[in-house]
């Protein structure tokens, strides 16, 4: 039920870059991902009271929909797209079109009543947008720094050189943009202080975990791990023992985990001892380092969890 009373009615929104389908009282309706769109959207679901939109994490695709949805005032829910993969499998569903895909999540919302996806603050949106164009000027340094070492042509070179050099200079701006941001707010700051407090934990590898995980301060141990990309899974089967492997989560956090590890482990006399005590029981080194970066999300989030909670050094 929604907090009205009234009887939820999960609706599949089927989103690609530039339309939408709307699954809707055992109709389809075709949308444009635009201001129109997301406005015939609103209206069509306000004449239904109760609506509940499920909807596939698309890469980006889903984002301005989902903002004029929270703007709206409308339930949202953004679910991982592998588990509704899943799910269709599970019927036995190959085909895949946009209006089977939409009634594909009207029927996953009403089987699994999936939790609303909470609108972020601007200050939380602002601060996600700034950790993703980070990453991604990164990744073009990265890329050109990797073309650079084959180029002899004079030309080439120099070309690449000025490219490095505003990629540098941007990177260095949204830096000081991240640090700006969360130093203006009092509730982020403190978090920050909190994660630094953490030996190999600095202020870019803090401020990339309150982007990329909102959430931690408020998760389970297990969650956070799952969140982070961390968790090891089983693979057994009768009297076989498979080995254990990470799966899912989120790509940016593990990445700022694992430079944060290579730190810790040096730094920090418990992790650095849960290491070794890996490493000398036989584990390989990314098996050992991964241990670490679940044993480092978790005391993150314990930190966030419990004021009182202080490191012993």
């Amino acid at each position: 039920m929604s907090p009205n009373n009234t009887p939820i009615l999960h609706v599949g929104l089927d989103v690609a870059k530039l339309t939408l389908e709307l699954h809707l009282g055992a109709k389809t309706y075709a949308l444009t991902n635009d201001r129109k769109g997301h406005a015939q959207l609103a209206k069509r679901l306000r004449a239904r009271p109760g609506a509940h939109v499920v909807c596939e994490a698309t890469g980006g695709y889903e984002q301005p929909v989902v903002r004029a949805l929270h703007a709206a005032g409308l339930p949202v829910s953004v679910v991982e797209a592998a588990r509704v993969r899943y799910f269709a499998r599970a019927q036995g569903q190959r085909a895949k079109t946009d209006p089977i895909d939409a009634a594909l999540l009207t029927a996953y919302g009403d089987t699994f009543k999936p939790a609303v996806t909470p609108p972020p603050t601007a200050t939380q949106q602002r601060l996600a947008d700034l950790s993703q164009r980070r990453r991604q000027l990164i990744q073009a340094r990265t890329t050109e720094r990797n073309h650079t070492e084959h180029y002899t042509d004079p030309q080439c070179v120099c070309q690449a050189r000025q490219l490095l050099k505003t990629l540098d200079r941007q990177i260095a701006q949204c830096d000081l943009a991240l640090t700006q941001l969360v130093a203006a707010d009092a509730g982020l700051a403190h978090k920050a202080r909190r994660l630094e407090t953490i030996p190999g934990v600095g202020t870019v590898v803090a401020i990339t975990v309150l982007a990329e995980m909102p959430e931690l301060g408020h998760l389970t141990p297990q969650t956070a791990a799952a969140l982070a990309g961390v968790a090891p899974y089983n693979r057994d089967s009768g009297g076989m023992k498979g080995g254990r492997h990470i799966s899912g989560g989120r790509r940016a956090v593990r990445c700022a985990l694992y430079m944060a590890t290579l730190s810790a482990i040096r730094h920090d006399h418990i992790l650095k001892e849960i290491y070794l005590r890996l490493r000398t029981n036989g584990k390989k080194p990314l098996v050992a380092m991964t241990a670490v970066m679940r044993k480092l999300i978790i005391l993150m989030n314990r930190l966030l969890k419990y004021p009182e909670f202080t490191l012993a050094h």
